[in-house]
């Protein structure tokens, strides 16, 4: 298991629920450090945006394409690299539109906001409105499955919700749900009062089976 958060818990900041979507401005991706840049998929990264800077479109796009092309990534990193194809005018192929990169539903709470993210990667969040929350990593396979339901009925969620043409919105209000999907075409996304969409045909699926995720990602904190 990898990043059980211990301490005293406080709720948690805006760029901890930011990093779960890979939709970070470049310019707020790469100031990392310097060893790290040098690796990939950073240097990849920082390559492409020199080229962005130098107004030279087409070689950064093939960056971002090498980016797609490279195995073995974490999921974020795909979505990171179509976030900015799309901003240079390259739009995802239609058989590619829909394809599920990750799954993170936000419940708002009187005192902050509960999340559980899911990837096909295998790697998973949970964060608490307390602060408190659960990183995994996929050191072992024992959350595979519960991973896999998730992004199993997210992708037949997913046919029915279109692409959020604006910027990602705030967290839901106390008492709301939002179920968001990521895609290569961008952010889809569900939202509604928990006690209905809890009980929809297609949000109840998915709250369901992220909520079983939560309780195995806390079930890891008492082993």
């Amino acid at each position: 298991m990898s990043g059980i958060l211990k301490g005293k818990p406080s709720p948690p900041r805006l760029e901890i629920r930011d990093a779960l979507f890979g939709d970070i401005p470049l310019s707020r991706l790469l100031p990392i450090s310097p060893e790290i840049l040098h690796m990939e998929p950073w240097a990849s990264f920082a390559r492409a945006k020199e080229l962005i800077d130098a107004r030279e479109t087409q070689s950064a796009i093939q960056t971002f394409r090498h980016i797609l092309e490279t195995p073995q990534l974490e999921s974020r990193n795909y979505l990171q690299a179509w976030l900015f194809l799309r901003e240079l005018g390259v739009d995802p192929p239609q058989e590619t539109e829909k394809e599920l990169l990750g799954v993170v539903v936000e419940v708002g709470m009187p005192k902050g906001l509960d999340l559980v993210a899911a990837y096909p990667d295998h790697h998973a969040r949970y964060y608490n409105f307390s602060g408190a929350g659960v990183v995994w990593e996929r050191p072992n396979e024992v959350l595979d499955a519960a991973i896999d339901n998730l992004l199993q009925i997210g992708k037949t969620t997913v046919e029915f919700v279109g692409v959020w043409k604006k910027n990602r919105p705030a967290p839901p209000p106390a008492g709301q749900a939002r179920v968001n999907f990521l895609t290569p075409s961008g952010l889809r996304f569900g939202q509604g009062p928990l006690d209905i969409l809890g009980k929809d045909r297609l949000g109840g699926p998915v709250i369901a089976s992220a909520f079983k995720l939560m309780q195995e990602l806390i079930q890891l904190t008492k082993k």
